[in-house]
């Protein structure tokens, strides 16, 4: 199982694969941006995405969209985490298909959780 861990910031790639590597049979896969999590997405098989918004070129929520615009991945989970201090932040992540909404700073079990839950679906 392939979570793939979408943020341009190492520490918080390094705090949630800390989180998941509980998770049995869980492969981490960290991006640095949007794009090469787009190219990971058409080369590789992933069982769910985690995203932060705000990532260099395009945003985890343009992310969003692209992975929800391509009929192959109209069902894979999609987890989002930011900093955000917009209050509409969280309801358009949803809007746009994400699954759940993280806030940071965020609780790595709380995430563990939810992603368990949607992948076990």
């Amino acid at each position: 199982m392939t979570i793939l861990l979408v943020d341009d910031s190492e520490d918080c790639i390094a705090t949630l694969d800390l989180a998941l590597q509980t998770l049995p049979g869980v492969v981490i896969r960290p991006s640095l941006s949007a794009e090469a999590a787009l190219v990971t997405l058409e080369s590789d098989t992933v069982s769910a995405v985690i995203t932060d918004v705000h990532l260099p070129e395009m945003t985890g929520l343009e992310l969003v969209t692209r992975i929800r615009q391509n009929p192959r991945f109209r069902s894979l989970p999609i987890l989002v985490v930011s900093a955000d201090a917009d209050p509409s932040t969280p309801g358009r992540a949803l809007g746009l298909g994400a699954n759940a909404y993280f806030a940071k700073p965020f609780s790595p079990s709380a995430i563990r959780k939810k992603l368990e839950e949607l992948i076990h679906a």
